[in-house]
C-alpha cells in the first residue's frame, strides 16, 4: 500500500473569526491594564503631593529646600536601584521578600508595619483635608449658614468615606481604579494652573515676608521627611471664587487618591495574616476596619502639620533611606570601596539622624496649627479683592497700613 498525503485541515472561518477576537481581546486588555498601572502610578506618585511642597519649603526655608528636594529625589531613585540589586542577589522579586531573606522574620515584620503606617497615616490625612476643604468650599453657597452642622468637616470626612472612599476601596483589582486616577491627575493639573494664576496677580500685592529667602531654617530635617503633601489653599481667602474652585477640585483629588493608599495596607494586612490572599468576605471585613479606624482618627486630629512630619520621620524615612541601604550593605560582596556601598553607608547613618531628630522636632517643637484661620491680607484693612472669579481682577489694596497686631 503505498503512502497517502493527508490534506491539512483548514479549520471553518467561525473557529478563525473567535480565535482573532480573543487574540484581540487579549491584547486590548493589556493595553488597558498598562494605561491603568500607568495613570495608578503617576496618581500615587504626584496625587495631592505636589500640592504641599511649599510646606516643606517653608519649613527648611527656600534655597535649602530646593536642594533638599533634589537630593530627596536621588536617594530614592537610587533607593530603587539598590531594591533592585539586592532582589538579584537574593532572587527575590519583592520588598518584603528581600527584608524578609536578608534580616529575616523580625525584618520582614518590621517592614509590614512601616508599610502598613505609611498609606495609613496618609488616609487620616487626605480625609483631614478633604474634610477641611471642602468645609471651606460648602460656606460660599449663598444662604448657607457657616455653623450648619452638614457642611462642618465631620460630617463632610462621614458622608465622603461612606459615598466615595469606601465603595472605590472595596474594588478587588487595582487597575479598575485607572480612571479614577486619571481623573485625579486632570484635577491636579487644573489646581496647578489655578495656583499659578493667583500667584501672578495675588502676588505684587502680598507684603513680603522677612525671612522669606533665608536660605535655611532650623526645621530642615522636619522638610526632609514632609516632602509629600500639605493644605497650600490654607493661604488663600474664604472669598476668593476661582480658589473656592481650586478648593473644590483639590478635596475630590484627594478624595480620588485615597484608595490607592487603601490598596496599600489591605495588601500588607493580606501578607502577614493570611498568605496574601483575602476571601471576598474577609476583603470587605479589612477594607471597612482600616477606613473605619482611619476615620475616626481623623475625626479627632485637625492639624494636618504634625500629622505629615511623623509620618514622614518614623515611616518614610526608614523605608527609603534605611532599609535599602542595610539590605544592600549585607547581601553584597562588593569591595568596600564600591561606589553603591560608600553611598549605602552614606545614606543609612543620615536617615537615622533624620528620623531621630525629625521625631524629637517634631513632638518638642510643633509647628502652629492654623486649621481654619484667614491670613491677615484677607482682612480689609490690609488687603481686599472683590469678583474675584471675573476675566478681570478688580483689587483694592492699603498695604501701607497692615493691623500688626493680627500677627500677636
Amino acid at each position: 500500500m503505498g503512502y497517502q498525503e493527508e490534506e491539512p485541515v483548514i479549520p471553518p472561518q467561525r473557529d478563525l473569526d473567535d480565535r482573532e477576537t480573543l487574540v484581540s481581546e487579549h491584547e486590548y486588555k493589556e493595553k488597558t491594564c498598562q494605561s491603568a498601572a500607568l495613570f495608578n502610578v503617576v496618581n500615587s506618585i504626584i496625587g495631592s503631593g505636589i500640592i504641599g511642597l511649599p510646606y516643606s519649603m517653608k519649613q527648611a526655608g527656600f534655597p535649602l529646600g530646593m536642594l533638599l528636594l533634589f537630593w530627596v529625589s536621588y536617594v530614592t531613585d537610587f533607593s530603587l536601584v539598590l531594591l533592585i540589586k539586592g532582589g538579584a542577589l537574593s532572587g527575590t522579586d519583592t520588598y518584603q521578600s528581600l527584608v524578609n531573606k536578608t534580616f529575616g522574620f523580625p525584618g520582614y515584620l518590621l517592614l509590614s508595619v512601616l508599610q502598613f503606617l505609611y498609606p495609613f497615616i496618609a488616609m487620616i490625612s487626605y480625609n483631614i483635608i478633604a474634610g477641611d476643604t471642602l468645609s471651606k468650599v460648602f460656606q460660599r453657597i449663598p444662604g448657607v449658614d457657616p455653623e450648619n452642622l452638614f457642611i462642618g468637616r465631620h460630617f463632610i470626612i462621614g458622608l465622603s468615606t461612606v459615598t466615595f472612599t469606601l465603595p472605590l476601596s472595596l474594588y478587588r483589582d487595582i487597575a479598575k481604579l485607572g480612571k479614577i486616577s486619571l481623573i485625579s491627575t486632570g484635577l491636579t493639573t487644573l489646581i496647578l494652573g489655578i495656583v499659578m494664576a493667583r500667584a501672578v496677580s495675588l502676588g505684587p500685592h502680598i507684603p513680603k515676608t522677612e525671612d522669606a529667602w533665608v536660605f535655611a531654617k532650623p526645621n530642615a530635617i522636619q522638610a526632609v521627611g514632609v516632602m509629600s503633601f500639605g493644605d497650600l489653599f490654607e493661604n488663600y481667602c474664604r472669598n476668593d471664587d476661582l480658589v473656592t474652585f481650586g478648593r473644590f477640585c483639590y478635596g475630590v483629588t484627594v478624595i480620588l487618591t485615597y484608595p490607592m493608599e487603601c490598596f496599600v495596607t489591605r495588601e500588607v494586612i493580606a501578607n502577614v495574616f493570611f498568605g496574601g490572599n483575602l476571601s471576598l468576605v474577609f476583603h470587605i471585613v479589612v477594607t471597612v476596619m482600616v477606613i473605619t479606624v482611619a476615620t475616626l482618627v481623623s475625626l479627632l486630629i485637625d492639624c494636618l502639620g504634625i500629622v505629615l512630619e511623623l509620618n514622614g520621620v518614623l515611616c518614610a524615612t526608614p523605608l527609603i533611606f534605611i532599609i535599602p541601604s542595610a539590605c544592600y550593605l549585607k547581601l553584597s560582596e562588593e569591595p568596600k570601596t564600591h561606589s553603591d556601598k560608600i553611598m549605602s553607608c552614606v545614606m543609612l547613618p543620615i536617615g537615622a539622624v533624620v528620623m531621630v531628630f525629625g521625631f524629637v522636632m517634631a513632638v518638642t517643637n510643633p509647628q502652629d496649627c492654623t486649621h481654619g484661620q484667614e491670613m491677615f491680607y484677607c482682612f480689609p484693612d490690609n488687603f481686599s479683592h472683590t469678583n474675584t472669579s471675573d476675566s478681570h481682577v478688580q483689587q483694592t489694596t492699603q498695604l501701607p497700613i497692615l493691623n500688626i497686631s493680627i500677627f500677636q
